[in-house]
């Protein structure tokens, strides 16, 4: 049986396809059109017209492809690129009636706890207590468990692209005083998860997403060629070091590093400066890359539950469309949508 799923972020669209007869996800076929998104947002984070027909233009496409290779109609969502824009209900709209997509729109929450369920499933039990980190373009999230789903998990907006529109915007470099003030903001934003996490004390720390990727390789670990069963790991203090090289850095110059690409330049210092401050405030000394993230999670549940009742089972909230069957739908946390016993506490819990 092959599954799709169709991811829209800030800098792509991307499109898996897998073989799901087993007990993991594994992949066929992947597809991505970068439309960079995050680069034309408006002030206040409103998509303008322009790229919201190159959005629909790209989810027909990834729709048509996904098809050609025997997945009717992908598992579609928006990360906080969508999730945040004020126009977003027009642009979900847009997509279900023109491109016969339901593109759901996933908390924060969700996409740490489906995150969490993948990077537990590739790291094993063996890593026991552990705590993920995830930087998106938007959001940056963070879960905490011992089991299959996290006992802890929060998004904060605290995404990559976000700092840098919010922070940087028109200083490339940016200033030394510039980069001490986001620093400052990240460890307010973070000063009461990090205690959690350093409550908790995990065994392992692992994280995921293209920011920390191309951070790794920039700190030494192995290029994406040696393959995803490489072990992959960076440490804070190599971390800092490429803080300090990426702020001495114009985005053009940036993309000439190892591991950093053209298209995320720009923001890859904040996305450095929220990895290590993070690191620094839960006392992490070392962390673990992980390759599987939210797509792999959002197929992992489907195996392990046997069906996809779940993925709709969390709407919430849904939005009206010209498609009556391809409703874009908000979701909630998985815990208060009947969730497995696992499941923990809300995310706002204090420790």
């Amino acid at each position: 049986m092959r599954m799709g799923v169709l991811d829209v972020g800030s800098n792509t669209v991307r499109l898996m396809i897998a073989e799901t007869d087993g007990a993991v996800p594994l992949p066929v076929h992947t597809a991505k059109r970068q439309l960079r998104l995050s680069a034309h947002v408006e002030r206040g984070g409103h998509l303008p017209t322009k790229q919201v027909d190159r959005l629909v233009e790209a989810v027909k496409e990834a729709k048509e492809e996904g098809r050609r290779w025997g997945v009717a109609q992908p598992f579609a969502f928006a990360t906080a690129i969508v999730r945040d824009a004020p126009n977003r209900d027009k642009v979900l709209a847009r997509i279900a009636a023109e491109a016969g997509v339901p593109l759901h729109v996933l908390p924060g929450e969700v996409e740490a706890e489906l995150t969490f369920l993948a990077a537990r499933r590739w790291m094993g039990w063996r890593a026991g207590p552990l705590a993920l980190l995830d930087i998106g373009g938007g959001s940056f999230e963070v879960a905490f468990g011992r089991s299959r789903l996290p006992d802890f998990a929060i998004a904060l907006p605290l995404g990559a692209n976000r700092l840098t529109r919010d922070f940087f915007r028109g200083q490339d470099p940016p200033s030394p005083d510039r980069t001490r003030l986001l620093r400052r903001h990240v460890r307010h934003q973070l000063r009461d998860v990090a205690a959690r996490i350093r409550w908790e004390a995990p065994r392992t720390a692992v994280v995921t997403s293209r920011t920390f990727q191309q951070l790794g390789r920039l700190c030494g670990a192995a290029p994406g060629r040696s393959g995803p069963f490489t072990t992959r790991s960076m440490t804070r203090s190599d971390l800092g070091r490429a803080v300090e090289q990426l702020a001495a850095l114009p985005a053009a110059e940036r993309a000439l590093l190892p591991g950093i690409s053209l298209a995320r330049a720009g923001q890859s210092l904040a996305g450095a400066i929220v990895a290590h401050t993070t690191m620094k405030l839960m006392g992490i000394d070392e962390v673990t890359i992980c390759p599987w993230a939210l797509r792999e999670g959002v197929l992992l549940r489907c195996i392990e539950d046997g069906s996809s009742d779940w993925w709709d089972a969390y709407g919430v909230e849904a939005q009206e469309s010209a498609v009556p069957s391809a409703r874009p739908l908000v979701l909630r946390p998985l815990r208060e949508a009947g969730a497995t016993p696992e499941s923990a506490p809300s995310a706002s819990s204090s420790p």
